[in-house]
């Protein structure tokens, strides 16, 4: 049986993989995304996306309970205006964000990391340690300051990349995806589908498992 790790505290993530029948378990990495960004310098938001990815993957990788599964791991950061955004926390920070964002389009880059934890000596494991980026052009509608003001109050924007989820209360303000739409949730279904091939893994092979 093949086990996956799902490397993030993500709800939005977890029902994703759930939705596609794909067996899980959760285990979050305990990666300061300020230090990661620091240790390496300025990348950009296409870059940063994978970076963080890739450290949050490491860290769960390296922990007993990840030996003989297979981990992946996801980070999302949102383009505007050749900026990097990612969760805004406070309530000032997401209502300039959206106040900008109002009627204009940025990217969200979505980056995973999929590490293979199982045995290469038994000819299990292929060893790989692998990373792509999903990406997507969001189109936002003129948002009222109104609107703005009683979607930050819900609590919904801070914790996520952009200020902005599409698949919660902030539907309501995108007015189309151009590109992969799991990617803006924040984990690309066909993304890890790709990964898994690679390393030696068939994602029909996880739709079994709960």
């Amino acid at each position: 049986m093949t086990r996956l790790i799902l490397a993030s505290q993500s709800p939005a993530r977890t029902k994703l993989l759930a939705d596609a029948g794909i067996g899980h378990t959760v285990m979050v990495s305990d990666v300061d995304e300020d230090a990661v960004q620091a240790r390496y310098g300025v990348t950009d938001p296409h870059d940063t996306a994978l970076l963080l990815a890739r450290a949050k993957g490491e860290a769960v990788a390296a922990l007993p309970e990840a030996e003989g599964a297979l981990v992946i791991a996801c980070d999302s950061v949102f383009e505007f205006d050749g900026e990097s955004h990612g969760k805004p926390y406070t309530a000032a920070v997401a209502r300039e964000r959206m106040l900008r964002m109002s009627g204009s389009a940025g990217v969200l880059h979505t980056g995973h990391w999929l590490i293979d934890c199982r045995d290469t000596d038994s000819g299990n494991g292929s060893g790989a340690t692998l990373g792509a980026v999903a990406s997507a052009q969001v189109s936002f509608e003129d948002m009222t300051e109104a609107e703005i003001d009683a979607y930050i109050a819900t609590g919904e924007p801070l914790h996520c990349a952009g200020s902005f989820t599409i698949d919660g209360l902030g539907g309501a303000f995108i007015r189309k995806v151009d590109g992969d739409p799991h990617a803006v949730v924040g984990l690309s279904i066909s993304t890890l589908r790709r990964l898994l091939a690679q390393a030696g893994v068939g994602i029909t092979d996880l739709w079994t498992q709960g």
